[in-house]
């Protein structure tokens, strides 16, 4: 087996040079530095990751905490993060706190217990606090889809609220005035702020907000049938549904079947996310296109950016969705009506 220190007499420097090269170090000198990677590659030496660890107080692996494994949000989240740090010769960690409080709180400690350099985070249950904390313990932590104004810098959100408004007004411009939402958990951050949205918009349109026409379903698929149910049965007058998220759009079109309502003619349907399945319903899905890659890259590249030392994460922190428009939704305005906000007054 190659030691360093063969490395080092071939290359005529020193072990902490061989080292310190090894681990990135800008005070070695760029002659020395392209030694010792020369004398690497003609012996093949492969350093020991765990003492590197040890020369360097690093371990190489950045954690990352999701709510669950299931679902289209989090693979691709966890895809692009690991994408990114793999690029840098970091290794991702990945644990899920099955969105509860104490499975999280134990997520994070087994991290800590292996040494993470760095930490990803997403969770709907810790508090405020719970991340400040973390973040004394780990300070290169990104935390995604969560604004906490203390650590401004290290979070990154998408505008919510604004795809909420987004869709709604979508419906609105085509007609629609008796909409229903389904929202998420209502327990999540995300699920309130997209309804927020869609109560701004019916409000600049002049559209009265009935709290009939609002169900709480979830982001996953657990029990969404029985949530567009409730909510079909409720008013008759309704011909749109904004939906918080596509798997509660995808669970209102066999809901809607069972109805013998046609999505697109029938009853008009917004989603939220653009998951890849949306285009490929019938009729395809209109939706909120969420920048799950985009967030995703951020986060990683602000974990590496702090444990580079740079000042600032150097990332965008606050991502904008834009709107999806496919085959769902059927355009209703009476012929001659002007679409403008002012249209829309009662």
């Amino acid at each position: 087996m190659i030691t360093i220190k063969e490395v080092a007499e071939l290359a005529k420097v020193s072990q902490s040079t061989v080292s310190r090269a090894l681990n990135g170090h800008e005070t070695v000198k760029e002659k020395n530095r392209i030694k010792v990677f020369d004398a690497i590659e003609k012996l093949g030496y492969q350093p020991n990751a765990f003492a590197q660890a040890l020369a360097s107080n690093r371990s190489h692996s950045i954690g990352m905490l999701v709510g669950t494994f299931d679902g289209p949000y989090f693979g691709p989240l966890m895809h692009y993060v690991e994408k990114v740090v793999r690029q840098q010769n970091y290794h991702l960690i990945i644990t899920s706190g099955h969105e509860q409080y104490q499975e999280e709180q134990e997520s994070i400690r087994f991290l800590n217990a292996k040494k993470i350099d760095g930490l990803v985070l997403t969770s709907d249950m810790l508090s405020d606090g719970d991340i400040l904390d973390i973040i004394e313990i780990t300070p290169a932590t990104m935390l995604m889809n969560r604004y906490i104004p203390e650590i401004a810098d290290q979070c990154i959100c998408i505008d919510n609220e604004l795809g909420g408004f987004l869709a709604t007004e979508h419906l609105l411009l085509n007609g629609h005035r008796r909409i229903g939402c389904v929202t998420g958990q209502l327990s999540k951050i995300d699920s309130r702020e997209r309804l927020q949205g869609y109560r701004n918009a019916l409000k600049e349109y002049g559209v009265e907000y009935d709290p009939n026409l609002v169900v709480e379903g979830r982001f996953d698929h657990g029990g969404n049938d029985t949530a567009v149910r409730r909510l079909l049965d409720r008013d008759k007058s309704m011909t749109a549904i904004f939906c918080l998220n596509d798997s509660i759009a995808l669970a209102a079109y066999g809901v809607c079947h069972e109805f013998g309502y046609r999505v697109g003619e029938d009853m008009s349907i917004v989603g939220f996310d653009n998951h890849t399945y949306s285009q490929y319903m019938t009729p395809s899905l209109s939706t909120v296109n969420f920048p799950i890659k985009e967030m995703a890259k951020e986060a990683a590249k602000g974990v590496l950016n702090i444990l580079n030392g740079k000042k600032s994460t150097g990332v965008e922190n606050r991502l904008s969705p834009n709107l999806i428009e496919r085959k769902s939704v059927k355009n209703i305005a009476s012929v001659g009506q002007i679409v403008k906000k002012a249209s829309f007054t009662e």
